[in-house]
C-alpha cells in the first residue's frame, strides 16, 4: 500500500471500522481512561513506543493486556527486577553439542507487544538492553542482528512514588518513548463499575482480537499520509524553539522531539477520523510528548507543568 492509497479519507470501511471496533474494545476494558487509552494507540500507531508512570493499581497493566488482547498480536510480560540480565531480554547464545556450534534462543523481546512491567526496578546494563530494540527494531547477540517482528511495540510501566531500590530512566531511554502517560484514579462512576463488575483479567481472557499485524501495519502507513501544513509545522517548531529559552528549563526540546510531536499528532488526527492535522491535536499531545524530555532546573518544579507552561507561552498563527 502506498503513502497515497492509505490517505485516511480512503481508507477501506472495514479496517475504519476495526480501528473504531478495537478502541471501544479497549475502553470497554479499562473504564474512564478515554483519552488514555486514545494515546496508546497513538503510541502503537506512530511506530512509537509508550511508558505509562503511575501509583499500584491504577490499571497500568491492565492496559497493556488489554490493547495486547485487542491487537491479536505476539505478546510478552517481563516483570523488571534488580537481578534482571539483559540476555533474559534479547535472549542468548547456547552451545549445541550436537551440533558443534552455537544456536541463538530468542528472548522475550521477540514479540509483536512486550510489556516492560516497572521497568525502572532494573540496573542501566539491563534497561540499555531495549535501546537498539526500542530504536532499531533489531537485537545484536555476539555480533550477530536478530529482526524482531513487525509491528513492534513496547509498553513500559514504572511506579513514580516507590523510589527504593529503582534506577531512574537515563534521558537517552526516556527518549525512545513516544509517549508518557499518566492514568489517575478513575471517576466515581467508573470505580463504581469497577468495583460492581467482572474481574478485568477474566474479561481481558476472554476478549477476540480485532486488529492484527497486518491491519496496523495498514494504519501505520496510513498516519504517513496524514497531512500537516507548513503553517502547523511552524507552529511545532515555534513549540521547539520556546522549549530552548524557557525560563526553568536547562534542556529543551532536540529536532527528534518534533518529528515525534508531528508524528503523534498524524496518529491522533486519524484516531479522530480526519485526514489532517490541527494545532487542538498539537496542544492534546504536547505534554505527553514533552514533559519527559524536558530538563528542568532543580527549582523549576514539575516537568509536565513547565510543558503546559511552554504550550500556553506559543499562540497558533
Amino acid at each position: 500500500m502506498t503513502a497515497q492509497s492509505a490517505n485516511p479519507d480512503m481508507l477501506p470501511d472495514a479496517l475504519r471500522t476495526a480501528l473504531q471496533d478495537a478502541q471501544a474494545q479497549v475502553n470497554s476494558l479499562v473504564l474512564g481512561k478515554q483519552q488514555a487509552v486514545r494515546f496508546a494507540f497513538t503510541a502503537l500507531l506512530s511506530d512509537g513506543h509508550l511508558l505509562i508512570e503511575d501509583l499500584p493499581g491504577l490499571g497500568k497493566t491492565t492496559l497493556a493486556h488489554a490493547l495486547a488482547a485487542t491487537l491479536g498480536l505476539g505478546f510478552q510480560r517481563v516483570q523488571f527486577t534488580s537481578d534482571l540480565l539483559p540476555s533474559d531480554i534479547v535472549g542468548v547464545s547456547v552451545y549445541e553439542a550436537q551440533g558443534g556450534g552455537f544456536s541463538f534462543h530468542p528472548g522475550p523481546v521477540f514479540a509483536h507487544v512486550l510489556l516492560a512491567d516497572e521497568i525502572n526496578r532494573a540496573p542501566p546494563r539491563t534497561q540499555s538492553a531495549l535501546l537498539e530494540a526500542m530504536a532499531e527494531h533489531q537485537v545484536t547477540v555476539d555480533g550477530t542482528t536478530h529482526a524482531l517482528p513487525r509491528p513492534f511495540f513496547v509498553i513500559a510501566t514504572q511506579n513514580p512514588v516507590d523510589l527504593a531500590g529503582t534506577y531512574p530512566l537515563p534521558d537517552s531511554q526516556l527518549d525512545r518513548f513516544l509517549l508518557r502517560l499518566q492514568l489517575g484514579y478513575p471517576d466515581p462512576e467508573a470505580e463504581r463499575a469497577l468495583l460492581a463488575g467482572s474481574d478485568r483479567r477474566h474479561l481481558i481472557a476472554q476478549a477476540a482480537p480485532v486488529l492484527g499485524a497486518d491491519q496496523v501495519l495498514r494504519l501505520r502507513e496510513a498516519v504517513l499520509a496524514v497531512h500537516a501544513s507548513d503553517a502547523l509545522v511552524r507552529y511545532v517548531q515555534a513549540l521547539l524553539e520556546r522549549s530552548r529559552h524557557h525560563a526553568g528549563v536547562r534542556v529543551g526540546l532536540s529536532p527528534r522531539a518534533g518529528i515525534a510531536l508531528l508524528r503523534a499528532a498524524r496518529a491522533h488526527a486519524l484516531l479522530l477520523g480526519r485526514g489532517h492535522v490541527l494545532p487542538d491535536d498539537i496542544q492534546a499531545l504536547f505534554g505527553a510528548v514533552a514533559a519527559h524530555r524536558l530538563v528542568g532546573d532543580a527549582d523549576a518544579g514539575d516537568a509536565a507543568a513547565l510543558a503546559q507552561a511552554i504550550l500556553h507561552a506559543v499562540a497558533v498563527d
